[in-house]
């Protein structure tokens, strides 16, 4: 079965860029060989050369290969001296495609000096006295072997996402799978997730929801469709409905009050009955627009009526951009607590148009950058890097920048959800940093105190004290959280707090089992881990910090 990517080429052509790239566009895992060589012989690179030479290395490297090769959608970078090996090019195709990026000498010998600038390291091949006749050589020594991957890219010339076009042009034709979805709309693919009940496409663009008709008669084609969205966000709603019926599908509409007080079972009663008076169907399709509250529960109508209906999530809000339109998550509220009542639902695509969030308030696009802020927290330092690098212009919408870092923060979640649909491996629970805190908090102040991204801006801070108090968390780091997330004007205290209250309401959290919490925490910054052992001082501790 060829279900992985395999990008190798000389030095300097793009490897590890182009493959993060190619990984995001699918939803897949993205892997650099190197790195899991050095995770497997807890040394350098430079320090396994030097100690045990070239021949020990190429073994470790064909080693990590083979257990690499055993799993699946993968993309993954390899050193530009894998392809020398025989079994190394048998490992690689068999299990998946292996594409070689190609670039003339000067183009690397120039690429080589600019890296080296950027960032002080200097690549053996530039120490040599004439580093262009080295790279020509060796570049030579290798040629035929490059020659024998399955599809070559000549990426002079190209940028890192023309270069990534390439290889999906490649997997369409070469690989055992490809979607619709990966080929059509490409630049807006900001992940594909995989799912047991079928896989489906997440776009990320501007302006597109103008397309929303077009995108769902090509996918679905179904001959009614009803919209779920509420009272504030009625004219992205009625784009939406202009869109679908541009193309031919009658399309209603149902408005719901706002707020997360009404995501309840009287609320999903009343479009139960209004499906029911228009004699939906289970072939009909159910669109939510709106922000989380209306996906959620416009996804729990889709999963129990007529024991099931298609649906489509059109997130209006950066909240539910980055967050609750992605997974299948679906659910509605009981007095004693959040999202009790729900299934796992998956929709068909994801359509995120960010121009819509130019006409929210203030204080809703605040408080969505903190689960992107979250995404960087969690898994991706360099995302995290980008918010830190970027605030003025993310936060003022700047068209390229904000769509950027809003895709690759939908990516993270995306591919957490394609390993662990269910929660049920222990991956996607990752997802819930400050979350614990955050739904607690939400609770006790009935869901009228603070926005969902403020709770869990708080939340992250009062894990983040936890983690640093256990050691896990360095207090530099807890620094780096804190000013992140004011940089974006979260809070990072939630007030005066009826104590007692946020800790009943955190006994009834999903992650609570025999009253023990599993909390999601930061072993550092872009890894999160799970801990069950903190002490009931240590949660007082946070939350008497977060109060007040």
């Amino acid at each position: 079965m060829k279900q992985n990517i395999f990008i190798t080429g000389f030095s300097g052509t793009g490897k590890t860029t182009v493959s993060r790239e190619v990984a995001r566009r699918l939803g897949w895992r993205f892997v650099d060989l190197d790195v899991e060589i050095v995770a497997h012989a807890g040394q350098s690179i430079e320090a396994i050369f030097d100690e045990h030479g070239e021949e020990h290395f190429r073994r470790l490297e064909g080693e990590c290969l083979g257990t690499i090769a055993e799993d699946r959608r993968q993309v993954v970078s390899t050193g530009g001296g894998i392809i020398m090996g025989d079994r190394n090019r048998r490992v690689m195709g068999g299990s998946g495609i292996v594409v070689c990026l190609e670039a003339r000498p000067e183009t690397i010998f120039e690429r080589l000096e600019q890296q080296s600038m950027e960032d002080g390291v200097v690549r053996p091949m530039l120490r040599a006295s004439d580093p262009l006749a080295r790279i020509v050589s060796l570049k030579a020594e290798r040629q035929f072997n490059y020659t024998l991957s399955d599809w070559t890219v000549h990426t002079d010339g190209l940028n890192p996402a023309q270069v990534a076009d390439e290889v999906l042009r490649a997997w369409s034709m070469l690989g055992d799978t490809i979607t619709q979805a990966e080929s059509e709309y490409g630049s807006e693919l900001a992940a594909t997730v995989r799912t047991a009940s079928g896989d489906y496409p997440i776009w990320v663009g501007w302006g597109n929801l103008d397309e929303l008709g077009e995108r769902v008669q090509q996918r679905l084609s179904p001959p009614v469709a009803y919209i779920i969205t509420d009272e504030g966000v009625y004219r992205p709603a009625r784009r939406a409905q202009l869109s679908m019926e541009a193309v031919g599908i009658p399309t209603h509409m149902f408005l719901m009050p706002p707020g997360e007080q009404h995501k309840t079972l009287e609320t999903t009663q009343l479009v139960f009955r209004w499906l029911a008076e228009r004699k939906a169907e289970r072939g009909h399709l159910i669109l939510a627009v709106g922000g989380g509250v209306v996906g959620d529960l416009a996804g729990f109508v889709a999963a129990t009526y007529l024991r099931g209906m298609p649906f489509v999530q059109v997130p209006t809000t950066l909240l539910a951009m980055m967050d609750s339109s992605i997974g299948g998550k679906t659910a509605v509220d009981l007095p004693q607590g959040k999202n009790l009542v729900g299934a796992f639902y998956q929709p068909k695509f994801v359509l995120s148009d960010v121009s819509t969030l130019r006409t929210l308030p203030a204080r809703e696009l605040t408080s969505g950058w903190a689960e992107a802020i979250k995404h960087g927290l969690i898994l991706d330092d360099e995302l995290l890097a980008s918010f830190e690098d970027n605030p003025g212009e993310i936060q003022s919408l700047e068209r390229d920048v904000a769509t950027d870092v809003i895709r690759r923060s939908v990516a993270v979640k995306a591919n957490i959800v394609s390993q662990d649909e269910r929660e049920t491996l222990g991956i996607r629970i990752l997802l819930n940093y400050g979350h614990t805190i955050a739904h607690a908090i939400e609770a006790s102040t009935g869901y009228g105190s603070f926005l969902h991204g403020e709770a869990v801006s708080i939340g992250m801070m009062g894990a983040g004290l936890i983690g640093n108090r256990l050691g896990l968390m360095s207090s530099g780091e807890l620094d780096r959280q804190r000013s992140a997330l004011e940089a974006y004007g979260l809070p990072l205290t939630a007030g005066e707090l009826d104590l007692d209250a946020v800790r009943n309401a955190m006994l009834s959290d999903k992650k609570t089992s025999g009253k023990t919490i599993r909390w999601v925490l930061l072993d550092g910054i872009g890894n999160a881990v799970t801990r069950s052992d903190v002490s009931s001082e240590l949660v007082q501790e946070a939350l008497e910090s977060l109060s007040g």
